[in-house]
């Protein structure tokens, strides 16, 4: 008795530091780069309803999966949404009828599940040159550097105090900046009475089913951009953050996993889940817990707050829709301006492919528009074909 009525309060200390790590690490991903998914959802004029459905079948599917990965393998497997893929829907998505979209996650979550099933996902990521993939990524989320800028122009006062209270966040809570930056910036509008938040009450969300259609300007449109980007953007990057904090998890159970999952929820909206990579180094490092072998339990309570966002998903989507864009804009754009670095540094790193990831990145950025497809594919091509020609081999013979 006395044994147990000592194990207990242990084994609740215990539990604490990596429930808090999982408790900030979704903190962190809603408060940060999620803002991209509203975006998306206005520009292609989707309803709430249908904004809801993406919010809980994304939420739902990343808690499920982190939970069950994080769980099985005894390892804290941190899933999300892909933050590349939302960025590049918030002007794509937009030239494609929605179930067109709907058919595109269904090719790439299919293409993941494939990838993991045949065990070459380590082959298939040393086939894109890294500088080219960097390049890809820095051209898509330009427009968003600039936009959270140009905001200034349109909203000195919101988006020039958003941006001064960035730097001062930045420069003592690097890791929370962008959380907040979406709390006090929220709080000034609604002191401004510039946002309405009296009508809001949890409310449980309504899974929206849309029938996929395919065409073959969306397949290379939205579909293969989709793929290069998850794959290169996230499961690359988060594999790379297990890896450096000592687990040695092999990738195909996360990526048939994940793209099992994407596949059941796309046709309610989901874009497509995938591993982790900045947040969660929030759950694999020490903070999480001092002993590495129960930081599996942060990837488990992330996975089930996960999911709780994901069942009152519509009153998350009602507050970020009655923002003003340009506040939006300016935290989208602040959000990712430390991916927009990393990328950029990333591409420019290597002196002898540096003028191949230079053209991927200035063709994305121009966001060329051939045939019906958009410039992410057009830049992906232009940038594969520049390195093709200048460092094949017969450019070494």
């Amino acid at each position: 008795m006395s044994h147990s009525a000592v194990r207990r309060p242990a084994l609740g200390r215990d539990l604490v530091p990596p429930i808090t790590a999982g408790l900030l690490s979704v903190i962190v991903n809603y408060g940060g780069t999620f803002i991209l998914v509203f975006q998306a959802a206005a520009a292609a004029g989707l309803s709430a309803e249908q904004t809801a459905s993406w919010v809980w079948s994304v939420s739902i599917g990343v808690g499920v999966t982190g939970l069950l990965l994080s769980w099985f393998t005894r390892a804290p497997v941190i899933t999300a949404w892909s933050t590349p893929a939302a960025a590049f829907l918030v002007t794509a998505m937009a030239a494609f009828p929605y179930a067109e979209a709907i058919g595109a996650y269904v090719v790439v979550a299919a293409a993941f599940l494939l990838l993991g099933l045949s065990g070459r996902f380590e082959q298939l990521i040393r086939m894109i040159p890294p500088g080219v993939a960097a390049g890809l990524l820095a051209g898509i989320l330009l427009q968003f550097g600039l936009g959270a800028f140009a905001s200034i122009t349109l909203d000195p006062l919101l988006a020039g105090g958003l941006f001064l209270a960035y730097l001062v966040l930045k420069r003592f809570s690097a890791r929370y900046a962008v959380v907040g930056l979406l709390v006090l910036g929220t709080a000034v509008l609604v002191m401004q009475a510039r946002v309405d938040v009296s009508g809001l009450s949890l409310a449980f969300a309504q899974p929206m089913l849309t029938m996929p259609a395919w065409s073959a300007e969306a397949l290379l449109g939205l579909a293969v951009p989709l793929f290069v980007l998850t794959l290169t953007g996230q499961y690359m990057p988060g594999m790379l953050v297990l890896r450096n904090d000592g687990y040695p998890t092999r990738a195909d159970p996360i990526v048939s996993v994940t793209g099992l999952g994407s596949l059941l929820m796309a046709p309610f909206g989901a874009h497509g889940f995938n591993l982790a990579a900045i947040t969660a180094a929030l759950c694999t490092g020490p903070d999480a817990h001092q002993d590495p072998s129960r930081r599996w339990i942060a990837g488990v309570a992330a996975g089930v707050f996960y999911i709780v966002v994901g069942i009152f998903g519509v009153t998350l989507a009602a507050l970020f829709m009655a923002l003003p864009p340009t506040f939006i804009a300016t935290l989208a754009g602040l959000a990712l301006l430390g991916t927009l670095g990393s990328s950029l540094a990333a591409a420019m790193a290597d002196a002898g492919t540096r003028e191949a990831s230079l053209i991927t990145f200035l063709a994305a950025a121009a966001n060329i528009t051939l045939f019906g497809i958009g410039g992410a594919f057009w830049g992906l091509v232009l940038g594969l074909l520049a390195h093709a020609v200048l460092h094949g081999r017969a450019a070494r013979r």
